[in-house]
């Protein structure tokens, strides 16, 4: 009777201590504050992992950079140090070039086409180039338009720019449309732009009303601009090697959970867009609303026709004319 006691509870004890190692707590991190469009998407992905998986998989989040900045949670993901990261395509073309193509100035008609695309075939073949990098691209998410501010002058056309020192991401595609625009540009991580707004180490800087809102830019920066420049995606990324060792049921999952947080990310930042301008300008920041996009468009003609040489005019037609 003892011995079948002493099995029963050693077997009791082993099965607690399985369930416990069957337990997997995953990181996933983002440049920005919890209280964000970003933020969203994280919070989705992870309670709905837990919750398909009964608990079985954990995803602690980590917000503002703590981390590291985008390009360092991309490094740490590709290296397997992290298993998530959810980032902009600001600096990802320096991991799967063929993404720069979606950081062309005015590729994108709006918001609505942006997502028709990046849901459609282009977007999941694009998805697929990430693969042979190190990376499973779980989801496109989204950043939003991107703005431009500054703290030095009112800006009405592509002149005002000229000799503006701003803060770009680090991404090759950007850095040379803003220079031809006449803007000194100052490649930076993100977790660095508040700081260099409030020093003066750079003038101004470039982001989706979400971003601008959630990292307070309205305390470090005067004018804002619509200039709706850049459609910025954000993508969902989790180590390939992760990826593979989950059961084909707990894959289905994390790519089920992806497009939920995907949901509520793009319902944040259309909440942002629908308040934003009112709530920046009952914060004190001078906004130019009324914008002639052609004039920063034809500005921006050299960039341009570098592009359709870098990408193909077909290629990018094949974007710009999707419906």
């Amino acid at each position: 009777m003892k011995l079948s006691k002493l099995m029963l509870g050693l077997s009791l004890a082993l099965g607690v201590m399985a369930t416990a190692s069957a337990q997997v707590t995953m990181r996933n991190s983002i440049s920005v504050g919890q209280n964000s469009h970003q933020g969203e998407a994280i919070d989705t992905l992870s309670k709905e992992v837990e919750k398909r998986t009964n608990g079985r998989i954990k995803i602690q989040n980590f917000y503002s950079g703590s981390l590291g900045g985008e390009r360092e949670s991309i490094e740490s993901v590709q290296l397997g140090t992290q298993e998530l990261a959810t980032t902009s395509t600001g600096p990802v073309p320096n991991f799967v070039p063929e993404s720069r193509i979606l950081d062309v100035p005015f590729l994108f008609r709006d918001k609505a086409h942006a997502r028709a695309v990046l849901d459609g075939p282009i977007g999941q073949e694009l998805l697929t180039k990430f693969d042979s990098k190190g990376f499973k691209a779980l989801a496109w998410g989204e950043n939003g338009v991107r703005h431009m501010t500054n703290s030095k002058r009112a800006v009405n056309e592509p002149g005002d720019l000229k000799g503006l020192k701003m803060r770009t991401m680090e991404n090759p595609v950007h850095v040379a449309a803003y220079k031809s625009l006449g803007i000194v540009t100052t490649p930076m991580a993100f977790p660095e732009v508040f700081t260099a707004l409030q020093q003066g180490t750079v003038d101004g800087q470039e982001n989706p009303l979400s971003v601008i809102m959630a990292s307070n830019f309205d305390q470090v920066q005067k004018h804002l601009t619509l200039t709706g420049h850049v459609y910025s995606p954000v993508v969902i990324l989790m180590n390939k090697g992760s990826f593979d060792k989950l059961s084909a049921a707990d894959k289905q999952i994390f790519l089920d959970s992806a497009k939920e947080a995907v949901k509520a990310n793009r319902a944040r930042v259309d909440k942002d867009d629908a308040n934003g301008v009112a709530e920046l300008r009952k914060k004190g920041m001078n906004i130019i609303e009324n914008v002639d996009k052609s004039k920063f468009l034809a500005t921006m003609g050299p960039a341009m026709a570098e592009f359709e040489k870098q990408f193909g005019k077909a290629n990018l037609d094949r974007i710009r004319n999707y419906k």
